[in-house]
């Protein structure tokens, strides 16, 4: 099989899947008669190919996968004009303590908020599949530790933590922009101008810190399905 007949395989095979596909995965197309570095050259060719479309091919963590570029989204939306889900600011800045602290307990991400962490902020993220629980930390009471999930790369397009945009003050809200980019706002009564921040060190927390009232998270997916 030639290069480009090899390129039309990958491509077809891309575009039909409903989920990314590894290099393992790709690789059962050609009976394993290519090697792994093949197949991510052919790849990256066929991700320049596709270059100055309105759809791109992107490595994320669980794979490759076709995807619509951030420019097309407004156009997109215009497909399904529903409003999605909203999320309450104690809840973004826990998932943005998790994805840039991790992996924490919930007792660090109240050390760092400064207030008590409802039990429901963390279980509406896992139900998102964007933070599960991977150990416990060796203290008294083996705290659970929290981590982000693969899923919750994938929803940002990235292939690994490291590709987090950079925590600058702005970094979290254009974190979170991504993974909802249809909200004008994804705060509750805040101006997409007011970002998200995570502390640079735990805060002083007061021995009587306030609980907070959470709205509710709703389960569905906020619109980042793969085309």
């Amino acid at each position: 099989m030639n290069t480009q007949d090899a390129k039309r395989v990958l491509e077809t095979a891309l575009i039909c899947a409903a989920q990314p596909l590894s290099v393992r995965e790709l690789r059962t197309l050609f009976n394993d008669e290519l090697a792994a570095d093949s197949v991510r050259m052919l790849l990256d060719e066929l991700s320049k190919d596709w270059q100055g479309r309105g759809v791109e091919l992107a490595a994320v963590a669980t794979g490759w996968r076709f995807q619509s570029r951030p420019e097309m989204r407004e156009h997109l939306d215009r497909l399904h004009p529903e409003k999605p889900p909203r999320y309450s600011r104690a809840t973004l800045e826990t998932l943005a303590i998790v994805a840039y602290r991790q992996p924490v307990t919930r007792g660090d991400i109240e050390e760092i908020r400064g207030v008590t962490v409802s039990s429901q902020i963390l279980k509406q993220l896992e139900d998102r599949g964007w933070v599960e629980t991977i150990g416990h930390r060796e203290t008294p009471g083996r705290p659970m530790l929290y981590a982000t999930t693969r899923q919750f790369l994938d929803d940002l397009g990235l292939a690994s933590l490291e590709q987090l945009p950079l925590l600058d003050g702005s970094g979290a809200q254009h974190m979170f922009d991504v993974l909802a980019p249809q909200q004008g706002s994804l705060l509750d009564g805040q101006t997409p101008a007011e970002p998200v921040t995570v502390p640079d060190g735990p805060a002083d927390v007061a021995a009587d810190a306030p609980s907070e009232t959470e709205s509710p998270m709703y389960p569905a997916a906020a619109g980042m399905e793969a085309p």
